[in-house]
């Protein structure tokens, strides 16, 4: 027996954190019965559809790293009819982003049909390195690199700043690219954080997550994220 929850994560129809709002909010049957409960527990020999459509559980495990991008939404599916992240991989398995960057957003996204997997990547707890370069339109000063240093208040909450350098000052143009490591992954937090400076960001890629990095993929390629990685990942998570 099984959460159902967790049932419906594994079968790699969405993370465990989506399929609970899909249980409470009345999308889930359990042998022809609506179920709402977490807590609700089921068995292999259960039929579990979702809006009406029957799950069938994935012994196949698939794990996809991509160069998202600009202008692709990571989810499944978009009813402004705008391209997914889900549509630039070829797999007939349901494949869902690890966590998400921004429309306009570029850089390394995970995908997968590993529902625990993709838990454990999200998990708070966790806390996973993740690092961006952003571009902004200003050049930073002494004073930034302070602020930067200490971490600034964003929402009403400290965001500190793993790590960051500064790549590259172009003055005639009035820009920085700057690297920046965090641990967090509050939305649009990096574009937050330089606003909280005063600048604005032009440009932002994910360049890593945790171990895995973009390596020589170009923008809208993917590739398999080995067993090696996979194993390093977890590792990873256990520091």
């Amino acid at each position: 027996m099984e959460r159902l929850q967790k049932y419906i994560a594994d079968a790699g129809y969405t993370s465990r954190r989506k399929a609970e709002d899909l249980i409470v909010n009345n999308h889930v049957t359990v042998n022809g019965n609506i179920v709402n409960t977490l807590g609700y527990k089921v068995n292999g020999n259960d039929i579990i559809a979702i809006d009406g459509v029957i799950l069938q559980k994935s012994n196949i495990k698939e794990y996809y790293l991509l160069n998202k991008p600009r202008e692709v939404i990571c989810s499944v599916s978009d009813e402004a009819g705008r391209k997914t992240v889900t549509s630039l991989i070829d797999t007939k398995s349901r494949i869902y982003p690890v966590g998400r960057l921004d429309y306009d957003t570029t850089g390394l996204i995970i995908l997968t049909n590993d529902g625990e997997f993709a838990n454990l990547l999200m998990h708070p707890k966790n806390k996973i390195l993740k690092t961006y370069v952003a571009k902004i339109d200003g050049i930073l000063n002494e004073e930034d690199f302070k602020k930067l240093r200490k971490g600034l208040l964003i929402d009403g909450r400290k965001l500190t700043i793993d790590n960051f350098k500064v790549k590259a000052l172009d003055k005639q143009k009035n820009t920085s690219l700057v690297e920046v490591t965090i641990h967090e992954g509050r939305n649009h937090i990096i574009k937050k954080l330089f606003g909280a400076l005063g600048y604005d960001v032009k440009k932002l890629t994910r360049i890593k997550y945790g171990p895995l990095t973009l390596d020589n993929l170009k923008s809208g390629e993917y590739r398999n994220i080995t067993n090696k990685e996979i194993k390093e990942l977890k590792n990873y998570l256990i520091k």
